[in-house]
């Protein structure tokens, strides 16, 4: 064998593995290249160089080239003739993919990852000119949409049969963008939602099968954008863009997306680690659905508002508790507990009227705190702090009178803070800060609700009446920061009679007031007396 030939077997095999490289997405190790740099006695940065220059003129280029033409030849496909019989362009392209078709198999040897790219242009081609049987004519050889729909679908599953067994990243996310196309086609809104489960169903057996993460995502988006379009009366096909009110299933459809496209991170292969795909793959799939859903809820489904968001909150919910079951997922739970919680919000402002709906988003609170204390959330925690504090300064703004129902914050604000004691160790956390937080919060909330609701001259008997339930909690607890609640609403107390009691009550109520809360300071000093004198003998 001849030094030529030597050297053109050699670089067909290096064109072959470098194919096989491509296809299992494998990279050639750094050490790999500079053992070679040294065998050849060229630099490092040299064979490093080279190795792109030869890998963007032998793969990029001819994948980008054949995406060109077939785009190219589409649309000459698609040009409307005149004078031409009908039937003559559509046959033209199916001769075209063909001839491309032949071209792939002989070259299959030779010209490998050539090969491969004409395939795959011959099955972007194909698709054209199905779609040229119905489309792009003003004779169309085929007059019923729905055969022809039959048509499209039949050929985006031989695309998907051959993309997925050849292992064809790209290849594949062509085939899922012809179906998603085929579903744009079809301007039928049933059509639409049946090919988008399909797809996610797809999808999702792709991603735990193959861990096609990148492809996972782009087809979520793609499931998303097609149902926004079809809300919008599906303009792509010139329709008048307008919001569609029939028909109301389409909820469901969104709701079993989201389900199925959940399971396809919760089910993956090998439990890989949470990466930037997964995590945005679970963002997108949250933050989709919750915006469609309010969407088209609020502007032509009011009825159906809170009962479909309060399913969507326990589907959310539900898959964070997965999640969380399964792998102790910190991001993907934290996603799917939001979405559970924003959905739950969006509920609850729908079914109550105003000021009420605030009362049940702070008891919401402790669903949240619970939650995040079992999924050792710290950040949900102090999230859900922040959000609690907007919630009762919204409901202070906007309210017109002050309830009994503001007693929820104060309530609410104390239980939060005993769960968050009670389950300290799992949040393993070193400070008393968010425990503190609360708890001044409650003492804020009782006053200033109590101020409201109950009588001017009854005031400082309802305060009195806060610091007796404080030294009560403080005796059962054991905890002095209640006493330390007592003591302050004690001094607010004297500050208040003191500056409005003297002035604003009546006289019956004012020495009424005084005499009881002299006696309880009384009272309350003998007993620290007691107490204190107790700590000394013990001492």
């Amino acid at each position: 064998m001849s030094d030529t030939e030597l050297k053109r077997r050699i670089a067909q095999l290096e064109a072959r593995i470098a194919n096989i490289e491509q296809q299992l997405s494998i990279k050639n190790t750094r050490e790999h290249a500079t053992g070679q740099a040294e065998l050849s006695g060229h630099p490092a940065n040299s064979v490093a160089s080279e190795d792109l220059e030869f890998r963007i003129g032998q793969f990029w280029l001819a994948k980008t080239g054949i995406v060109i033409l077939a785009i190219g030849i589409a649309f000459l496909l698609t040009f409307p003739y005149k004078g031409l019989p009908p039937g003559l362009p559509s046959l033209a392209g199916y001769v075209l993919v063909g001839l491309l078709f032949f071209i792939s198999y002989k070259w299959h040897s030779s010209f490998t990852h050539i090969a491969d790219y004409l395939a795959g242009g011959a099955l972007l081609l194909l698709y054209f000119t199905t779609l040229r049987l119905h489309y792009f004519s003003d004779e169309p050889i085929i007059t019923d949409k729905f055969v022809e729909i039959g048509l499209l679908s039949g050929v985006v599953v031989i695309n998907l049969i051959i993309s997925i067994r050849k292992k064809a990243v790209f290849m594949t996310g062509i085939s899922l963008t012809l179906g998603y196309i085929t579903a744009i086609v079809s301007d039928n809104a049933y059509i639409i939602f049946t090919i988008n489960t399909l797809l996610a169903i797809l999808t999702v057996f792709l991603n735990i099968r193959y861990n096609w993460q990148n492809l996972f995502g782009y087809s979520i988006t793609l499931i998303y954008v097609i149902h926004l379009f079809w809300f919008l009366n599906n303009p792509i096909m010139g329709n008048r863009m307008t919001f569609v009110s029939e028909p109301a299933i389409n909820l469901l459809f969104l709701l079993l997306y989201t389900s199925i496209l959940a399971s396809g991170n919760l089910f993956r292969k090998n439990r890989i680690a949470e990466n930037n795909p997964i995590i945005i793959t679970s963002f997108i799939n949250c933050t989709a659905v919750i915006t469609l859903l309010l969407l088209i809820t609020i502007t032509k489904f009011r009825d159906v508002l809170f009962a479909y968001h309060m399913i969507a909150s326990v589907l959310f919910l539900a898959y964070s508790v997965f999640f969380w079951i399964r792998e102790h997922s910190k991001v993907s739970t934290f996603f799917y507990a939001i979405a559970g919680y924003t959905t739950l919000s969006i509920a609850i402002v729908a079914k109550f009227d105003n000021p009420d709906f605030f009362v049940f988003l702070s008891w919401q609170s402790l669903l949240v705190i619970s939650t995040a204390i079992w999924y050792r959330s710290k950040f949900i925690i102090v999230a859900n702090f922040i959000i609690f504090l907007i919630i009762f300064i919204t409901y202070l703004i906007l309210s017109k009178e002050i309830t009994p129902g503001s007693l929820s914050f104060g309530i609410v604000a104390l239980v939060s803070a005993r769960i968050m004691n009670w389950q300290k160790h799992r949040l393993e956390l070193k400070t008393e800060i968010m425990r503190n937080a609360y708890l001044a919060s409650a003492f804020f909330m009782f006053p200033y609700a109590l101020y409201h609701i109950v009588p001017e001259g009854y005031v400082i008997i309802a305060w009195v009446g806060i610091t007796l339930v404080y030294y009560i909690l403080s005796h059962i607890l054991k905890n002095i920061k209640y006493r330390w609640m007592a003591l302050a609403t004690l001094l607010l107390t004297v500050l208040y009679i003191l500056a409005i009691g003297l002035i604003r009550l009546e006289p019956g109520l004012r020495i009424l007031s005084f005499i009881l809360l002299g006696m309880v300071l009384l009272i309350t000093s003998i007993i620290y007396t007691r107490l204190k004198s107790k700590s000394v003998t013990k001492n």
